[in-house]
């Protein structure tokens, strides 16, 4: 009986400091070395003009910061430049995991120079220039993400359209915040490469890198998440908010992505209760539908806002 206990007491340990190290691994803020050198997550060297033509263009802009607090205490960044002409357009673009505001530049450009719109982007919890220990994968950011809607409203006048484009886990929380109850000033959705659910998406990554089941790492781990980070990965859920959606979302997958497997966004498309549109660009890796397929990206976002009215 004694052994019996000391081995469940042991492997109580054991499961405890796993968890606890993949969530330091997942969700606290800092290097995510899960994801450095993941070949599925490389952009092409072919790409590499582009990617620097579009930096350079970035930072060549006047952008304004825009800050405010969060409902929780953090003091939130977010970078805005004016359309070049007037307009009552914004869009809000949101980056992806273990990124920065600045990675949205590709598309920062296209909706600024091409589409005429006023950009903010802002910098997630725990991500560039924002405070925050732990990343929320969207479901904390889906608050902050209201309030950065308000404060739109509030700068730009009560007269507005509202896009929100999303990739990866930006995808993910523009997605959550379609859940919402959104001001009607928000018109539609971009959503690119985005995952089912935090839970679905870290089991899917806890057996591509690292060959363990979901069971029962993801559980404890989970638990701790909802202990320290206010969250767990069951209610951070994109399915679970699109269900509710009542503004169009147009979802936008590559079908080579290995990194948020292409599956997840049919049962998105499925779930969704608004109005939709499905995007599957052939070729593209993840977040890359864009720089593999500019003319049909461009194509598609044109065709969706202008059937919005946006």
């Amino acid at each position: 009986m004694i052994y019996l206990i000391m081995f469940i007491f042991l492997l109580f340990v054991i499961l405890s400091c796993l968890s606890f190290y993949f969530f330091r691994l997942a969700i606290l803020r800092g290097k995510t070395p899960f994801i450095v050198g993941d070949v599925n997550l490389k952009k092409d060297p072919s790409l590499k003009k582009l990617i620097e033509a579009d930096q350079t263009w970035w930072d060549n802009q006047p952008f304004s910061c825009w800050s405010l607090t969060s409902r929780d205490g953090l003091n939130l960044h977010a970078y805005y430049l004016p359309a070049k002409n007037q307009t009552n357009k914004t869009v809000v673009l949101a980056h992806g995991y273990a990124c920065d505001a600045q990675i949205m530049k590709e598309f920062a450009r296209l909706y600024h120079e091409e589409f005429n719109f006023n950009i903010l982007v802002p910098d997630a919890r725990g991500h560039g220039r924002s405070e925050g220990m732990f990343i929320g994968f969207g479901w904390k950011e889906r608050i902050d993400y209201l309030d950065w809607l308000a404060m739109i409203i509030k700068n730009c006048g009560a007269g507005s359209d509202i896009l929100l484009h999303g990739v990866s886990m930006g995808a993910a929380t523009v997605m959550m915040v379609s859940g919402e109850q959104l001001p009607e000033q928000v018109i539609a959705i971009i959503a690119d490469c985005g995952y089912t659910s935090v839970k679905e998406q870290l089991a899917y990554q806890l057996k591509r890198l690292y060959r363990l089941p979901a069971f029962p790492l993801i559980y404890t781990t989970s638990f701790v998440s909802k202990w320290l980070a206010g969250y767990s990965f069951n209610e951070a859920s994109p399915l679970k908010q699109v269900k509710k959606a009542t503004i169009p979302i147009m979802f936008i997958h590559g079908d080579q992505d290995a990194f948020v497997p292409t599956e997840m966004v049919h049962r998105l498309y499925q779930a969704c209760s608004a109005e939709k549109r499905l995007v599957i660009i052939e070729g593209a890796g993840h977040g890359l539908a864009n720089r593999v397929n500019p003319a049909k990206y461009k194509e598609e976002l044109l065709g969706f806002l202008m059937r919005y009215g946006i």
